[in-house]
């Protein structure tokens, strides 16, 4: 069996960056290369799965809310390791205008289901519930999204 070199923590790798047009249907594209990027680096199939599905949601809301689906302005994705820790950041041009954290409120479905919360507005609340970490910055017009995921995993992880 062959080991993966994992950089001394402090000290992240590169794994891979790359950019999107911002159009609806290319956080398949997101998903399908930072699973190829991760792939053999220690992560279950499980928590694969959750990473992919967290990459596709923050890319989505990248394209739509963050970019306006304008395809001329590119979603842009790096992947990172250090340690354990595998990084996916996804950043568009939203800017303040689009601040993903402010005043969000956790998901009701029975009050969504009454007209009481909007029946969007789970994108957040997903993607938090995916990863082992998940942060939100924004530095100008920049808005980046953080998603970690540990190799190690916690033990129910492989029962989802």
């Amino acid at each position: 069996m062959t080991q993966v070199a994992r950089p001394a923590p402090g000290k992240p790798r590169r794994l891979d960056t790359f950019t999107l047009a911002s159009e609806p249907g290319n956080e398949r594209l997101a998903l399908a290369r930072v699973a190829g990027t991760v792939k053999g680096l220690g992560l279950s199939e499980a928590r694969l799965e959750r990473l992919k599905t967290a990459v596709a949601e923050a890319t989505m809301n990248a394209i739509e809310h963050g970019n306006g689906n304008r395809a001329e302005i590119p979603v842009e994705v790096e992947v990172t390791q250090d340690g354990d820790a595998i990084t996916v950041a996804i950043s568009d041009q939203g800017g303040e205008a689009y601040d993903a954290s402010a005043g969000s409120e956790e998901p009701d479905l029975l009050k969504k289901l009454d007209g009481g919360q909007t029946p969007r507005g789970w994108g957040l609340f997903l993607i938090r519930n995916m990863v082992d970490a998940m942060q939100v910055t924004t530095d100008g017009q920049r808005h980046t999204i953080w998603l970690t995921m540990r190799t190690g995993g916690a033990a129910h992880d492989e029962h989802v």
